[in-house]
């Protein structure tokens, strides 16, 4: 089983990465899921890089608090139900490769928060 510390530090840096790539790239992202408009993926990016922030924080706290945890563990939560909606109400509106690419984040995300609750019921234990 893998540490948390180092669960949160995988989530922490591929959420960020994906936020970077995001912001940086959003009119290529625009175009690869065939909307108009670039500014939901920035929107998205900031968001991430945010997120990773403090996951990344408390990766790298020597003792880490159940409670951010379990914050991160929601987050992700949620970020996935958001994802398989979108990916469901948007499916006539965005390219198949963009649904393929929601589906695709959401369960990497989903087993991110899989393992932080693996983990954190470890290190509770």
């Amino acid at each position: 089983m893998i540490p948390l510390k180092n669960v949160l530090l995988i989530n922490g840096v591929s959420s960020g990465a994906t936020g970077l790539g995001l912001i940086t790239l959003s009119r290529f992202f625009a175009e690869l899921f065939q909307v108009r408009s670039s500014a939901v993926f920035t929107e998205v990016g900031v968001f991430l890089v945010v997120f990773s922030l403090f996951v990344i924080f408390q990766g790298t706290r020597s003792v880490i608090r159940a409670k951010s945890v379990q914050v991160i563990i929601a987050l992700d939560i949620l970020w996935v139900i958001a994802s398989f909606i979108t990916a469901i109400a948007m499916k006539s509106e965005i390219s198949p490769i963009g649904v393929f690419m929601i589906i695709a984040v959401a369960l990497w995300v989903a087993a991110m928060a899989y393992l932080q609750t693996k983990g954190l019921k470890q290190s509770t234990n």
